[in-house]
């Protein structure tokens, strides 16, 4: 906050904004307005700004709540900001700084009110105090035909794809998105998914639908351009050298009743706030793209910014296309791919990645073609690494990423011809040297064993498991460390099995005759059991197709041969089993032959030498380890509580005290 951070709960008794709110009417004409949008500030980036903002507007929204219906004010409010907007493209391209600012003002003043106005009625009420109007006793106060509401949203739209990115529109542009924002945000006052509605129809079929794709596009755009904001000099109207302010501002309108809005600007510089965001405007742009992708579809008809975002193509594909695609765009894919990288530590990022990657076909075409893909990949990994401070939403999105990533061959190949140095976020092990492949497999066995010892999800060992799988049959030189890693996890499986069968042993042992309900040590087991054939199919398949690529591997399977031996019988595990013990007999053999006392660099070499001399024949074959990532295997709209949980969470613009909040419980999807 800025130096005069007490003044905000002097609000409420300020001549200007009391006449706002009162019982008294004010003509569209009046130069009120003009003295009321005319103050100097920068909007709240951060949550702690916005709560003492919020709490300080929300008696004044209460009073104008009550008057509207009489005085038509805030519909005033909103015609002067609509005015504005006209002109807003000319005054960009001939730099006329105050009438950005007056309108960026404008709108600021709307935003603060929409968001107690959300919390304190339904959407038809909204849509009635937007509707109300000036008027005489007796007469009604309601307005003809004009919808006031989808003239608003409409001018939005308008105004973020028409005026262009400067630093002095910077801040009228953070503000358009986040009314948008505003605007969807009755989701977060409910715990069922809203599928209808005055402001989704507007949005999904009104007059903003014509926009979609330069929407959607925009947005994009933002994301990718990463820009911070701008300085204050350079996006807030000052005092001209030939003047002073202009409409009489020196009367103190700028330096008494807004200047506790200088959120940010030069007096508070030496205390920035931690929690402030340098890039609120790229921030909010994913934001509302996440909301917006993410809006059920119709009875009738498809969510139209889903396909916008499914549809999308490179600005370097001059290709036709077969069939008309709706709202399909063109944009640049090296820029968003970079952008991409980049932002991969927020949650919002990676599940715009994981959007892309999933519905967008001409978007993972290109990823999977890029041959810088560790940019991608470690910030994935280093989300995984650091499961404990991410929370399980991130996780999930980092993992099914991996997923589908692991369901191209050639992927699976790369990532073994990358080489890295000196991993310095993996602090288990100095890894100096190791390949992409390798490091990727060390981070999902230690997620493995992460799940398995704290959150024990059956959801996340699956996905886990299913991308070991995927990558296995193209295992290549694994490092010595994840070729150790890989049988240590096995080993810890069967440790657990072990526990479990003597459980339940001794279970059945001290319970003989009596009647009590025994704990389901079966279905544990079966769980186990399921996980262990998995990890011995994964094993498999690296033997089958790329033994001699593998000696490291060869060489831990020797070193820890008696963990397979109780279940070489086992008769879930016997044919599977075979195998490895092929494989197990015939280095072992072959070890013997070459005398006792091996050094390391003995074994290797022998392994290596018997890699190319075990006949292919002598391994049996098994249909190839392939798994798809199904999104049907997610309750149905999964995604909208995580976008809604990012929303709440950002605190640039968008923060709600809890109370009467009645948020969606994340844990429960």
């Amino acid at each position: 906050m800025g130096a005069n951070t007490s003044q905000v709960s002097d609000l409420s008794d300020n001549p200007s904004l009391k006449a706002l709110v009162g019982t008294e009417s004010i003509s569209e004409n009046d130069p009120f307005w003009n003295q009321l949008i005319s103050f100097t500030f920068i909007s709240p980036t951060s949550s702690g700004d916005s709560k003492l903002l919020e709490e300080a507007v929300i008696p004044l929204a209460k009073i104008l709540i009550e008057n509207n219906p009489r005085t038509g004010n805030f519909g005033a409010l909103v015609r002067i900001f609509l005015g504005r907007t006209k002109e807003l493209k000319i005054s960009t391209e001939c730099q006329d700084q105050l009438f950005i600012w007056q309108a960026h003002n404008a709108l600021f003043m709307i935003r603060c009110l929409l968001k107690v106005f959300i919390r304190e009625m339904s959407e038809a009420e909204l849509h009635q105090q937007f509707s109300y109007q000036e008027r005489a006793p007796g007469s009604c106060g309601e307005t003809g035909s004009e919808d006031l509401l989808e003239e608003l949203l409409s001018n939005l739209v308008h105004l973020i794809v028409e005026v262009p990115l400067l630093d002095i529109t910077y801040s009228i542009l953070f503000e358009a998105v986040t009314v948008l924002l505003v605007f969807f945000s009755y989701q977060l006052f409910h715990k069922d998914i809203l599928r209808d509605g005055i402001i989704y129809q507007h949005i999904m079929k009104g007059r903003c639908m014509c926009l979609t794709s330069r929407l959607v596009k925009t947005l994009l755009y933002n994301f990718i351009r990463q820009e911070k904001c701008p300085p204050p000099s350079t996006h807030i109207f000052e005092p001209k050298a030939e003047g002073g302010l202009l409409y009489g501002l020196a009367s103190g309108v700028a330096s008494g009743l807004w200047s506790v809005f200088t959120l940010g600007g030069a007096g508070s510089r030496a205390g920035i706030d931690q929690e402030h965001d340098p890039l609120p405007l790229s921030n909010q742009s994913l934001l509302l793209l996440l909301v917006l992708a993410n809006l059920t579809d119709g009875p009738e008809w498809p969510n139209p910014y889903r396909q916008a975002i499914t549809c999308f193509r490179n600005t370097q594909d001059t290709s036709s296309l077969p069939v008309e695609q709706p709202h399909t765009f063109q944009i640049n894919f090296n820029s968003l791919y970079t952008a991409l990288c980049e932002q991969q530590r927020s949650d919002q990022a990676t599940l715009l990645l994981y959007t892309l990657l999933h519905q967008n076909t001409n978007m993972r075409t290109y990823v999977l073609s890029r041959t810088d893909m560790d940019n991608l990949v470690l910030p994935i990994l280093e989300i995984l690494y650091h499961v404990e401070e991410r929370n399980s939403h991130h996780v999930y999105m980092a993992l099914i990423i991996l997923l589908i990533l692991t369901e191209d061959d050639a992927f699976n190949r790369s990532i073994h011809e990358v080489i890295l140095k000196n991993v310095t976020w993996y602090t288990e092990r100095s890894l100096t040297e190791i390949s992409l492949g390798s490091l990727l497999i060390l981070v999902v066995i230690r997620t493995i064993q992460f799940n398995m010892t704290r959150t024990r999800d059956k959801y996340l060992h699956t996905n886990c498991l299913a991308a070991l799988a995927n990558m296995s049959a193209q295992f290549r030189c694994l490092h010595q460390y994840a070729a150790q890693r890989i049988i240590s996890l096995f080993a810890l499986l069967s440790k657990k099995h072990n526990k479990v069968l003597e459980q339940a042993t001794q279970s059945l042992r001290g319970r003989q005759g009596e009647s009590a309900a025994l704990p389901d040590y079966a279905q544990d087991l079966s769980v186990i059991e399921e996980v262990i054939r998995m990890m011995l199919e994964i094993i498999n398949s690296c033997l089958c197709n790329s033994l001699h690529h593998n000696p490291n591997l060869v060489y831990a399977l020797l070193y820890k041969r008696e963990l397979f031996e109780q279940f070489r019988t086992h008769p879930s595990f016997q044919d599977i089993m075979q195998n490895l013990d092929t494989v197990i007999g015939f280095f072992s053999q072959r070890l013997e032959q070459a005398g006792s006392d091996l050094s390391v660099e003995r074994v290797q070499e022998v392994i290596m030498k018997g890699a190319q001399a075990l006949p292919k024949d002598r391994l049996k074959k098994f249909p190839e380890l392939k798994f798809k990532y199904v999104e049907e295997d997610q309750p149905e709209d999964f995604f909208i509580p995580y976008v809604w949980s990012l929303v709440f969470n950002s605190g640039v613009g968008l923060h709600w005290s809890p109370h009467g909040i009645e948020l969606f419980s994340m844990d429960s999807g």
